[in-house]
């Protein structure tokens, strides 16, 4: 297993520490790292059970970045521990033409959200939306929590509140949880002027815009016939 990737030049390492800084402000945990077909795909959890009662959504970024070269990888990493590898590399000032190699920190084993795959094909188009939706939903919902979680709340009321507000279907847009818009604003996915493509395999929905994808996996309770 290697233990480290080469971006193809300085513009792929710039857009990984943007990437790594947004999602690590939402959930400052783990990211994943899988390469396959010459890229190398980097998947944040924004939302994801923390237990057996817990309905939050399971709600994933991703975005893939070019390599210079096939490698063999797989592993789940903190992600402050990446991106301060990439930021030293960033603030290095190489030629940014240039490939760039970066090491994989050591892995960890005990992140639940990393042990769920989504799958890589059989996606099936099921149309598109205004990004201005999604937008909304993410501004009535963030502001939802914050007027709604007590001053010195607990984690656990932190995060009841949040699992029910971004657990919500979007109105008019009901196969879509509101924890997904919250994703896509806050990882920076929705460009303007750009519609949004909805893809469904199984129990996975996806919304895909040419700055990244956002994958949500349904409950069983939840799927459609």
């Amino acid at each position: 297993m290697s233990q480290s990737f080469i971006l193809t030049d300085s513009y792929a390492l710039s857009d990984l520490q943007v990437y790594l800084s947004r999602a690590s402000r939402i959930e400052d945990g783990s990211v994943r790292l899988i390469s396959a077909a010459g890229a190398l795909a980097v998947y944040s959890a924004i939302l994801y059970p923390r237990g057996l009662l817990d309905g939050s959504p399971t709600v994933l970024g991703l975005r893939a970045f070019g390599l210079d070269a096939p490698v063999d990888l797989d592993a789940v990493v903190p992600v402050r521990s990446l991106l301060d590898r990439v930021a030293r590399l960033a603030a290095a000032g190489n030629d940014q033409e240039a490939p760039v190699a970066v090491t994989v920190p050591l892995e960890v084993t005990t992140v639940t959200w990393a042990g769920i795959s989504p799958p890589r094909g059989g996606w099936k188009l099921l149309g598109e939306t205004d990004a201005a939706l999604l937008a909304s939903a993410a501004a009535a919902g963030i502001d939802e929590v914050a007027a709604t979680v007590p001053r010195d709340s607990g984690a656990q009321v932190v995060q009841r509140v949040r699992a029910e507000v971004w657990g919500r279907p979007i109105a008019g847009l009901e196969i879509v949880p509101a924890g997904a818009a919250f994703a896509a604003v806050s990882l920076g996915f929705l460009p303007k002027d750009e519609p949004v493509r909805l893809f469904e395999t199984g129990p996975w929905t996806r919304l895909s815009t040419s700055r990244g994808h956002i994958l949500v996996r349904r409950k069983p309770w939840s799927l459609r016939a």
